[in-house]
Parts: structure tokens; C-alpha cells; sequence
């Protein structure tokens, strides 16, 4: 099957002509469907059990560069449920981990990984290929890898790419048991779920209704904290059976609020911080 992938990333990798590439992604994710949807995400029963989420790794209190390898460990070592990261392509198609397309400057998507690699993070890693940072993660069965495809400017034609790549490694690897799948994109969701139909996605943008996400088969909205204060979100979610996440919520009281609602997940930037608000909250 994998043989058979890698083929057709070749292919790709050769052709210019986009009309051409997209016959053979939808060759590919055809391919991959029929075996994939043959397979169960294998389960692992020793998640943490709480909502925190670390907004691209644990980062900020110790002063670890955002998306790095050493914040996800961080996020490990203090036992948030899970881990938020991004991925983008470079030019010659490697899957790297980074919150922006630029990386200290340079354009991912029209840099070699060779080029990205001439710069450095603050802590001496250079920026992590996804490859590297899956299995970093999957040295331990505790928190959950929260893996942002980025849209890409470039437009739908390189997303269907992207994500056909990214889903790709995540089987390679194996890593399916600790990886959930957000994005900007409804559409690259949904290319999600026609590969690996039991994925977990959850939408970022906040323009989609419940109803329509459980209808496409989504786990759950991920939304900033903002939209869920308008309009009822939390008990039609629950009757629905969607979880229901909020993002980047980094103050005291939007956390407590959010927990009066129990909510299932909160990404923050201050996963110590909410720790402590979890504890204390009533």
C-alpha cells in the first residue's frame, strides 16, 4: 500500500501541470480509502484525562520555542491531554512542523527543507519534519498529538496534496492511535474522513453548524471561545454527540466560564495555568 503511495508522491513530484496532479491524488486517496476504512484506529486506554490542550506545545513558561519538539515533550512531561501543532510542505514536498508559512523569514512553501534547515530555533533544533515530531509523540501513550493542516495560499490543488501527504505519514508511522486532525479548511477535513473515515476532525474556522458537522461525520468544533458566547453551542453539541473545543483561551475567567460549561477540551497557551484552574474549580 505504502509502496503504492510513494509511487504516486513521485509522480507528483515530477508533474508541473496541476490538473495532472489532481487525478493522481484522487487516484491516491481512492486507494487509500479502500484500505484504510478496512481499519480501526487501534485504542489506547491511558490518555490523560483532562481538558488541556497546549497551544503548539507547552511553550511559554519555560521559554521553549513554539512547535518545537522540546515544547511538545513539555506538554508530555506536565500531563496536558494533548499537544496542538501545525504542518506545512516545503518546495521539494517535506512535511515540516511550523505555526506560519515563513520560518525566521524564509517562505516554507518555496524553500528546499534543505534551506529551512540553515536556520535554527532558539534552542538549536531546526524546524521539525512531521516524521520527526509523530515519533517523538508516540514515545508515550499519555497525550494526544492535535495535528493543524495549514491551507495553503498556493490554493486547493497543493491542499489536496498537503493532506494527502499528511494523512499518509501518519499511517506510515502507524500513529493513527495519537493523532486528532484540525483545520481552517472544511474541505481538507473532509479529505480527511474520505481517506481515514474514522479520523477525529474538528473545524477551527467557526462558520459551519453542529448539525452540518455531524452530518459530514466530524468529531467536534474547535472553535475560538468568542463564537460559543453567542448563540447555544454546549448543550446541542452534547445532544448531538460532538465535543465541543475552544481556542486560544488564555485568561482565568474565559476558563472558568468555559468549564461552568463543560466544555470537552481547551487549547491555551497557559496549560500550567489552567492546570491550577482546574483544580480549584467547583
Amino acid at each position: 500500500m505504502f509502496r503504492f503511495v510513494f509511487i504516486i508522491f513521485t509522480l507528483v513530484k515530477k508533474h508541473n501541470n496541476m490538473k495532472q496532479v489532481s487525478l493522481l491524488i484522487v487516484l491516491m486517496v481512492m486507494t487509500l480509502n479502500g484500505a484504510f476504512a478496512q481499519k480501526k484506529i487501534k485504542t489506547i486506554n491511558s490518555w490523560n484525562k483532562n481538558q488541556v490542550i497546549a497551544h503548539r506545545g507547552a511553550w511559554k513558561k519555560n521559554n521553549l520555542p513554539e512547535n518545537s519538539i522540546a515544547s511538545l515533550k513539555e506538554a508530555i512531561r506536565i500531563g496536558c491531554f494533548g499537544s496542538e501543532f501545525d504542518v506545512h510542505m516545503t518546495l521539494d514536498s517535506v512535511l515540516v512542523v511550523n505555526h506560519d508559512p515563513d520560518f525566521q523569514g524564509m517562505h516554507i512553501e518555496k524553500s528546499t527543507y534543505k534551506e529551512l534547515l540553515g536556520k535554527k530555533l532558539s534552542n538549536g533544533e531546526g524546524i521539525p519534519t512531521l516524521e520527526a515530531y509523530l515519533k517523538a509523540g508516540m514515545k508515550q501513550k499519555t497525550t494526544r498529538l492535535i495535528l493543524e493542516v495549514k491551507p495553503s495560499k498556493a490554493g486547493a490543488e497543493f491542499d489536496k496534496i498537503l493532506t494527502a501527504k499528511v494523512v499518509a505519514m501518519v499511517h506510515k508511522l502507524n500513529a493513527t492511535a495519537w493523532v486528532d486532525y484540525i483545520s481552517f479548511s472544511y474541505d481538507i477535513l473532509k479529505q480527511v474522513l474520505q481517506i481515514q473515515p474514522d479520523a477525529h476532525v474538528a473545524y477551527l474556522k467557526g462558520d459551519v453548524s453542529l448539525e452540518k458537522m455531524k452530518q459530514d461525520g466530524f468529531y467536534g468544533a474547535d472553535y475560538n471561545y468568542s463564537v460559543y458566547q453567542k448563540g447555544e453551542w454546549f448543550n446541542k453539541a452534547k445532544a448531538l454527540g460532538l465535543t465541543i473545543n475552544a481556542w486560544t483561551v488564555n485568561a482565568e475567567a474565559d476558563m472558568k466560564w468555559l468549564l461552568d460549561n463543560k466544555v470537552e477540551f481547551i487549547t491555551t497557551n497557559e496549560p500550567e495555568l489552567l492546570f491550577e484552574v482546574i483544580k480549584n474549580h467547583k
